[in-house]
């Protein structure tokens, strides 16, 4: 398997288990009954929580973005030691990125996002100057 293929599965599988702890927490913040319905007035989730939620939502709106362009390079069968590195940093960014959102480490989210989408803008470099 391509190494940009691998990554992406690895970021693919990442974002989809992000909402795991999140959910645990709003069991334990609402109880399972009000956690697995639909509460009027639910009460606030945990500070940490709230900003996985957040940081899982920025996941998913980059990894069309990542997914996107992975798969187009693949489909045109453009595979460079650039858009494989990329590849690597763009989901070592995302862990750092989620890690930096959930526990409010000042900069670092934002220097994480900022590599991914570094990362990104690599890859479709790649691709349009092939």
């Amino acid at each position: 398997m391509k190494t940009e293929l691998m990554y992406l599965a690895w970021v693919t599988a990442l974002t989809g288990v992000i909402w795991i702890p999140y959910i645990l927490d709003r069991i334990m913040v609402w109880g399972l009954v009000e956690a697995v319905g639909y509460p009027a007035s639910p009460k606030p989730q945990s500070a940490w929580a709230q900003r996985m939620m957040k940081a899982h939502t920025n996941a998913v709106e980059n990894l069309v973005v990542f997914a996107a362009l992975v798969l187009a390079a693949h489909a045109l069968g453009i595979s460079t030691g650039a858009i494989a590195t990329a590849s690597a940093v763009y989901f070592w960014a995302r862990v750092v990125h989620l890690a930096a959102y959930t526990f409010a480490v000042p900069w670092v989210r934002t220097a994480a996002f900022a590599v991914g989408f570094v990362a990104q803008a690599v890859i479709f470099w790649e691709i349009v100057a092939a």
